[in-house]
């Protein structure tokens, strides 16, 4: 199984409209995260499709959630060695690192 990109070592906070579908980016490879803009193509990962329930939302970032696509605190215990760097892969292939 395929590991997804951290986007970010902390959730996103955002205001959503209430009972509208929104589709959570489920790789990390997004260029426009927390949302899916189908850079998944090509892996096996697809976005997780989702009904906003309130108005108020904190989105999982790095991708590791057990409830996606809600933050569940699962960035707080990531191994060490996913949280050295986090990548993300741009839609022509190349490979942005941030600290």
């Amino acid at each position: 199984m395929a590991k997804p990109t951290i986007a970010d070592r902390k959730p996103f906070e955002t205001k959503l409209e209430t009972g509208k579908t929104y589709y959570w980016c489920a790789c990390g490879r997004s260029n426009n995260q927390p949302f899916c803009d189908g850079s998944h193509a090509g892996t096996e990962f697809e976005p997780v499709a989702f009904k906003a329930k309130e108005e108020n939302n904190w989105l999982c970032m790095c991708k590791h959630s057990n409830n996606p696509p809600y933050c569940d605190g699962s960035h707080a215990s990531l191994p060490s060695d996913e949280t050295a760097e986090v990548k993300a892969t741009m839609a022509d292939g190349s490979v942005l690192s941030m600290c």
